[in-house]
């Protein structure tokens, strides 16, 4: 056969010639690669500051991750995030079986052990298969070569004694960085702060908001309805969009917290609603399908397109405006506004339990002062006596309840309109100052830890008085 230089054949020929030249000895062995893509992954998360999310998308992500199949990228994902929701405990469970510390330098090694024990100790891997894999992982590295034998005593004793060390350092740990736990445990004390850390340990339900009828969305889904209104599954058995009812249009996915804060607008049918910081669209489909002549507004161009497809799907329509907030001038001003405001997300980490690893106090303090600005333009786009809902998914203090109230202080053409203990059935557990909600992970029991508690949510209500 006769194959052209530009054809895709030729491309295909070019690309296997490439990877053989740049292969790396052990390539050959099964799920080799998943695993050194994996600790190579966690080091840009631990070690970077890079987000889980960004490294493992499927159209943009790490090379080293697009170059996988799906099985092996849904293995990493898993392997990714069970060794940073538990990386306390894994490395507890490592230390303890050192002779000596590693060397202060040895980040590729540490990466190889925390993948393999996370796969030991919480993964359905067989640990031969976890340890011969993380052996010849660090065979095939220069930087780790002289240490495989370290790496093979090291998690063969963790799996002769991971039965009983397991539980006891599961119960000594705390899974976050000290930094992150002094900072609970100021803002909600030790009692609630452990609640919330265990909640991390969980991953997170998936929660729908429905057009209508959510008794009958539960039972067909086989999930429950939550006070919010929402419906809770506890998993999935397969992709989201294989659900009934999803091609049709007849719900989205929203946490329960995050579908709380446009509810605290009430009634907006015929109102014109500007949605500031829109994508991915969860709050502006609430409130356009609540009667919303919605103006959806979002700095990024992609974000937008998101934004525009969902809403599509759901067969919703709102006017899409990309533009930078601070410098948006409406042509008049709205009836309502409601401030999703960029974030910590120090809230999510159920879903995305690389945050407490990737952010920083510094970062919280950048993100405030960033909240407060967004906050003050978003009063002067309301009419005077309109509402404004400020919220984001930060449980700190210094972007929820702190703000709110250094803002009020400081700004005197607005009045707080607190949520009356009666307004929504959820109201008296999640009430806080000035009649402003505070939801977390540890705030909601149910009946199973996967079906308990909510994402970390702060909304405040506001009007403006001229």
């Amino acid at each position: 056969m006769v194959v052209n230089a530009g054809t895709p054949a030729a491309a295909g020929n070019r690309n296997a010639r490439t990877r053989k030249q740049h292969a790396s000895p052990g390539d050959d062995i099964a799920g080799l690669q998943a695993r050194r893509t994996a600790a190579r992954l966690l080091g840009a998360v631990v070690d970077a500051g890079t987000s889980l999310d960004g490294l493992t998308d499927h159209d943009h992500g790490h090379p080293q991750f697009l170059a996988l199949d799906m099985r092996d990228r849904a293995l990493v994902r898993a392997i990714l995030a069970t060794a940073l929701r538990f990386r306390r405990t894994v490395e507890a469970l490592i230390v303890a079986r050192l002779d000596r510390p590693l060397p202060a330098n040895a980040h590729s090694l540490s990466h190889i052990l925390h993948v393999a024990a996370a796969q030991m100790l919480f993964l359905d891997i067989p640990d031969s298969a976890a340890v011969d894999l993380a052996v010849s992982h660090a065979k095939s590295d220069p930087r780790t070569a002289r240490f495989s034998g370290l790496v093979n005593g090291v998690l063969r004793e963790i799996a002769r004694r991971k039965e009983r060390a397991l539980p006891a350092a599961l119960a000594q740990t705390v899974e976050a960085p000290d930094w992150f736990a002094a900072r609970l445990r100021a803002a909600y004390g030790d009692d609630e702060t452990a609640a919330i850390l265990e909640a991390h340990r969980v991953e997170a339900p998936i929660d729908l908001t429905v057009k209508s009828d959510p008794a009958g969305w539960a039972a067909r889904l086989g999930g429950i309805v939550l006070p919010t209104g929402s419906v809770r599954l506890e998993r999935l058995d397969g992709p989201v969009a294989e659900l009934p009812g999803f091609a049709e249009g007849e719900w989205w996915v929203q946490d329960a917290a995050a579908s709380i804060p446009a509810r605290m607008l009430a009634d907006v049918s015929g109102l014109r609603v500007a949605d500031l910081c829109a994508a991915p669209g969860g709050k502006t489909a609430q409130l356009a399908h609540a009667g919303a002549k919605v103006t959806a507004l979002d700095l990024s161009a992609n974000r937008a397109k998101r934004l525009a497809a969902n809403l599509d799907r759901l067969k919703l329509s709102a006017e899409i405006v990309v533009a930078d907030m601070a410098k948006y001038q409406p042509e008049a001003l709205f009836d309502a506004v409601l401030l999703d405001a960029p974030c910590s997300s120090t809230g999510t980490v159920r879903r995305h339990p690389d945050v407490p690893w990737t952010k920083s106090p510094e970062d919280i303090s950048k993100l405030a002062a960033l909240q407060r600005r967004l906050l003050d333009q978003a009063v002067k786009l309301v009419k005077p006596g309109g509402l404004v809902v400020f919220s984001n998914c930060s449980l700190d203090p210094e972007e929820g309840e702190a703000l709110y109230d250094t803002f009020l202080a400081e700004t005197s053409d607005v009045i707080p309109v607190p949520v009356a203990a009666d307004e929504f059935p959820f109201s008296p557990d999640f009430r806080a100052a000035h009649g402003a909600l505070r939801t977390t992970p540890a705030g909601f029991a149910n009946a199973s830890p996967r079906l308990s508690g909510l994402d970390g949510f702060y909304a405040a209500r506001m009007r403006r008085t001229g």
